[in-house]
């Protein structure tokens, strides 16, 4: 996955959350319980694209 691929996926994701913040009237809790929950969604994804997630798995403790 290219990078540019990357940072356009970002930015959809931003601009979908931001959309979802404004214009859909919910409790600041919701809101902040589903901002969270979508930061930690790409945050493993940008793990995986990257190959970092799978190094993770494979460390041994």
């Amino acid at each position: 996955m290219s990078l540019l691929s990357v940072l356009l996926i970002i930015i959809f994701v931003g601009v979908l959350l931001w959309a979802i913040n404004t214009y859909i009237p919910m409790d600041r809790k919701i809101k902040n319980i589903l901002n969270i929950v979508v930061v930690f969604v790409v945050i493993i994804w940008l793990l995986k694209v990257f190959g970092v997630w799978g190094y993770m798995m494979s460390v041994t403790v």
